[in-house]
């Protein structure tokens, strides 16, 4: 069976596979398209934490992105972890030559056992590439930084979104899974609608690559023509079932099943 479209993925490696541009690939394989990659960092960890990052010189990044599109050409990009100005730079540089249209931003920034992934200095940079891209999913933590808003709530969320329009966002999903709270709201904003996307909570810490995994649904979806509100909807679900057939690998918080079927439990759609 063909591929249904290409996708470039820029983002850091994660060697335990269940996070990172290793979440990427299975996941945007297993909804039947293409993954290509620019890795950005290598990353020693496990369920467990990290021990250490590695960065790729910005320059091979960059070498990267345009040697691979050059010859197979994408039809969407998905940004993962860009850990320095000079990589953000790099990788905007490459956008700008390749003039693809549909970009999903993932900003990476803190690790799920809270390593800190970005200096501060690329925080800046990072904000100034957000009115490049057709879609900016930050969680909860990421939000905070990039907006400067304390969220406790969903009205906490929809100022942050508010805030990142400002910055020049086209379309934003704030991811609500951080908030204690009997169900998980995610937030879906843009200067004409307000979507509030309902998820069940499960009692699980399998939940490693999550964000990773959501915005490479994300941009499958919408890199075949679905809409990008729907491929938010349809991203969200993917992830659910994810994490409801989680395989219960590692002693930590522990990967989610990529290769879920997302036959979506009706308990899904309440």
């Amino acid at each position: 069976m063909k591929p249904k479209s290409k996708i470039l993925i820029i983002a850091g490696s994660d060697s335990s596979g269940g996070a990172g541009i290793q979440a990427d690939i299975k996941t945007v394989t297993s909804l039947g398209s293409y993954a290509m990659t620019a890795v950005t960092a290598v990353t020693v960890q496990n369920t467990k934490g990290i021990k250490s990052v590695i960065p790729v010189p910005a320059d091979e990044i960059k070498n990267q992105i345009i040697f691979t599109a050059q010859d197979i050409k994408p039809d969407a990009i998905k940004i993962g972890m860009l850990h320095s100005s000079k990589v953000i730079k790099k990788v905007v540089e490459s956008l700008k030559k390749l003039k693809i249209k549909k970009i999903i931003l993932d900003p990476v920034m803190i690790a799920k056992g809270g390593t800190k992934l970005i200096n501060d200095d690329a925080i800046k940079n990072l904000k100034k590439i957000i009115n490049q891209v057709s879609l900016i999913t930050p969680n909860i933590p990421e939000a905070e930084v990039l907006t400067g808003v304390n969220i406790k709530n969903k009205d906490d969320m929809i100022l942050a979104a508010n805030k990142l329009l400002k910055l020049g966002a086209k379309n934003v999903l704030i991811k609500g899974g951080h908030l204690k709270s009997k169900k998980v709201e995610d937030v879906f904003l843009n200067k004409t609608n307000l979507k509030i996307f309902l998820s069940l909570r499960y009692n699980t810490i399998n939940t490693h690559g999550t964000g990773c995994t959501l915005s490479s649904a994300i941009t499958t979806f919408y890199s075949c023509g679905k809409s990008i509100k729907k491929a938010c909807e349809l991203g969200i679900k993917y992830v659910n079932s994810a994490i409801l057939t989680n395989p219960k690998y590692g002693k930590g918080h522990g990967p989610i099943n990529h290769l879920n079927s997302m036959k979506i439990d009706k308990k899904f759609n309440k």
